[in-house]
């Protein structure tokens, strides 16, 4: 076997994304082992540095004669593991300029993608057996791997076609979807291949799944002429899809034991905070397909593009399906489409809400994570959602938050979250389980600062919780500042001596991070917190700048002396946090005096965020003696950068009349002195911070259906 001569190549003259690449025979002779873990280990290993990011090195080109050899063997154990990194790599060099030369990690100029392609193409026509091969794994990859590579784009065509009859449901999708991109790729089959297709559609003998995949890349080869029947005719095809038809043979369908994980679940690894371990297990789940026709429905989707009506549409469809795939794998995607563009999107929520199915744990858990992500635009699911948290109680008990039973356990605390997200205190049950029994505990925490009206209940909770943080497992540094963070938002100052305590914890164990949270938080209470002004005190003098600045700002706002607080910041202004100390310079107002030449000077800084900051401080202040130079300045800013806008506007409302621009400034077009001078008028002038625009005023900035704006 070749295999055999693998240390016949200087591997050591070459590289990967991480060094030399020695390692890679290694690697290749693993991916031919009989053990899975060491199989496992040798793939990835080779995708994160030989293949890294999707790049391709010298090495990678000259592992490719070896891998065609183990995709080729019979002996091989996971043929179609190969073959799928053959394509990986294959797919990476067409989307790359075959003209442009690019770089390897160690500086020197490669063009390994163009020799890639060039072993791939040479070898090419060993897709034409492996796309017969009786493993149906490796008649996947080899599909898609035929139409990318085989020169002979007729060929390929006809090759495809013929292999449509007696295929699997997801071989045959495949099949469908590779003629289109023969298609798009090559001008010369084109037509006969967007006539193929349309027959396809139009075959009532077919499968609906068939010819729905046949409908959506016909669209895809003309995509500029997507008519109007387009989705009528998906959404028909959707409804002739039966539950035990869909996928025929090879259905990945929604199953409960589709979750990872054994019953009741498992602590995660000593030293990893339980937030980073399920990010890790929602990373894993974001990855899952259920149902065959979900990459059909999906480019169809990509297709439509901003017709957010008609692919409104579709996914009511989708999520009304007899199939439970079908259903579950829309609910991302009706996610997506509700993020992504502005509308009125409550028909969609509503059958979200219906996905919540106390006998399918799986599905309403993927549909309450989807509605929790949405905010307040998942209100129309209120009732649905307190309705599926009270039938869990009640089948499963009052501690039903840490069930046994994995799936049934996040079902619920996704619902419980979404629920409290939108204030609702029948979350209030379940939450306060969580933080008596410790189960999850961290899921609460993260939503309980929702539900103020019960801060006489979480307070005394969450306190003892913070005082339980070991500050010298960095660890728990997580969990600790999110106590803090909630405590903050439930405003009760019943919760000021154990922030106090973890402030002193914090900096013992120099958790600067929590110590500058608790700090702030501190300071929120105001005078409420004055006890804790002999913690506070020290702090304003540290050497770490991140402390002394949230310490001098809690001084102020605990004791109120501005003789003693506005010298500290006077000098943070000549440091990284200096628009920290130019915030609670203006919030301590006229008693802030000393620091006006400081600010004054500020003002020609050659950042304008800079500028900004020092002239709304300047306003707040100086008052009407500093209006000139305020204004100017900040109409500059503005002119230089609309991104200060908010922050520019904010400070005008406040000036008032003494805020309108004077002819001549910097940004005094009619459009730029229009809005300053709505901003300033004597109606607006006592509105700090401005009002948020109401929702109905909201809801209608979203009837356009334009995308989503940027922060």
């Amino acid at each position: 076997m070749m295999i055999n001569e693998i240390d016949g190549v200087d591997w050591e003259s070459m590289g990967h994304a991480y060094g030399p690449a020695s390692d890679v025979p290694g690697w290749l002779r693993g991916m031919a082992s009989t053990n899975p873990g060491v199989r496992d280990e040798a793939f990835s290993h080779f995708y994160s540095a030989a293949h890294h990011q999707g790049d391709v090195y010298l090495c990678t080109v000259a592992s490719l004669p070896f891998l065609f050899e183990m995709a080729d063997s019979p002996e091989a154990p996971d043929r179609a593991s190969v073959i799928g990194l053959l394509l990986s790599i294959g797919q990476t060099c067409l989307g790359m300029d075959p003209e442009a030369v690019y770089f390897a990690p160690d500086g020197t100029e490669s063009r390994a993608h163009v020799d890639a392609l060039a072993v791939i193409g040479g070898r090419a026509e060993v897709f034409v057996r492996w796309v017969r091969d009786r493993d149906r794994l490796v008649r996947r990859p080899a599909i898609e791997g035929l139409g990318l590579f085989l020169g002979d784009s007729a060929r390929a065509v006809e090759v495809l076609r013929s292999l449509l009859p007696g295929s699997g449901m997801v071989e045959r999708l495949l099949i469908v979807r590779t003629v289109a991109s023969v298609a798009l790729r090559d001008a010369a089959v084109h037509g006969a291949a967007a006539s193929w297709l349309q027959a396809l559609a139009g075959n009532t003998t077919e499968a609906p799944e068939v010819r729905l995949a046949a409908l959506v890349h016909r669209a895809r080869c003309t995509p500029g002429e997507i008519g109007d029947a387009v989705v009528p005719t998906a959404v028909s095809l959707l409804r002739e899809i039966t539950p035990g038809e869909s996928g025929r043979d090879d259905d990945a369908s929604c199953r409960a034991g589709a979750e990872p994980g054994v019953a009741g679940g498992s602590a995660p690894a000593p030293g990893v905070p339980p937030q980073v371990a399920a990010a890790f297990e929602d990373l894993e789940r974001q990855g899952r397909v259920h149902a065959p026709t979900t990459s059909v429905l999906s480019a169809l989707h990509t297709l439509l593009g901003d017709r957010v009506l008609e692919r409104t549409a579709l996914l009511a469809e989708q999520l009304r399906s007899a199939v439970p795939a079908v259903r579950y794998d829309a609910i991302r995607m009706a996610r997506d489409l509700i993020a992504q563009w502005r509308g009125d999107h409550t028909g969609l929520v509503v059958l979200l809400a219906g996905c919540l199915l106390p006998e399918d744990a799986y599905t309403s858990a993927a549909a309450a994570e989807a509605l929790g992500s949405l905010g307040p635009v998942s209100e129309p699911a209120r009732e649905s959602l307190a309705s599926y948290v009270e039938a869990a109680r009640t089948k499963h008990g009052p501690r039903v938050w840490a069930a046994p039973e994995r799936l049934v356990r996040r079902a619920h605390q996704e619902a419980v979250r979404v629920l409290a997200g939108l204030g609702d205190l029948r979350a209030l049950p379940s939450v306060l389980t969580a933080l008596d029994e410790g189960t999850d505990a961290w899921r609460a925490v993260q939503v309980a600062g929702h539900l103020g009206e019960a801060a006489g209940e979480l307070t005394p909770r969450l306190s003892k919780l913070l005082a339980e943080v070991d500050f010298s497992d960095s660890s728990q540094s997580m969990s600790a500042g999110a106590l803090v963070s909630v405590l903050r938002e439930l405003a009760d100052p019943a919760a000021a001596p154990a922030l106090a305590s973890a402030v002193t914890a914090a900096v013992r164990q120099e958790q600067w991070g929590t110590a500058v949270s608790a700090l702030n938080a501190l300071a929120s209470f105001g005078s409420g917190s004055a006890f804790a002004l002999e913690v506070v005190r020290p702090l304003a003098d540290v050497q770490d700048l991140h402390v002394r600045a949230a310490a001098t700002a809690a001084l102020w706002a605990l004791e109120g002396d501005a003789a003693g607080v506005v010298p500290r910041l006077v000098e943070l202004l000549d440091t990284h946090k200096q628009s920290e100390a130019v915030e609670v310079l203006g919030r301590i107002g006229q008693a802030a005096a000393p620091a006006l030449p400081r600010l004054r000077k500020m003002l020609t800084a050659g950042y304008e965020w800079t500028r900004v900051y020092a002239a709304a401080a300047l306003w707040d202040i100086g008052g009407d003696a500093e209006a000139s130079a305020v204004v100017e300045t900040l109409l500059m800013a503005w002119a230089e950068n609309d991104a200060t806008s908010n922050h520019v506007l904010a400070c005008l409302n406040r000036m008032g009349p003494a805020g309108r621009p004077c002819p001549g400034s910097a940004k005094s077009s009619r459009s730029c002195v229009a809005a300053a001078a709505s901003a300033a008028s004597p109606t607006t002038r006592n509105c700090w911070p401005p009002a948020a625009p109401s929702q109905p005023a909201l809801e209608q900035t979203h009837a356009d259906n334009l995308p989503a704006a940027g922060p």
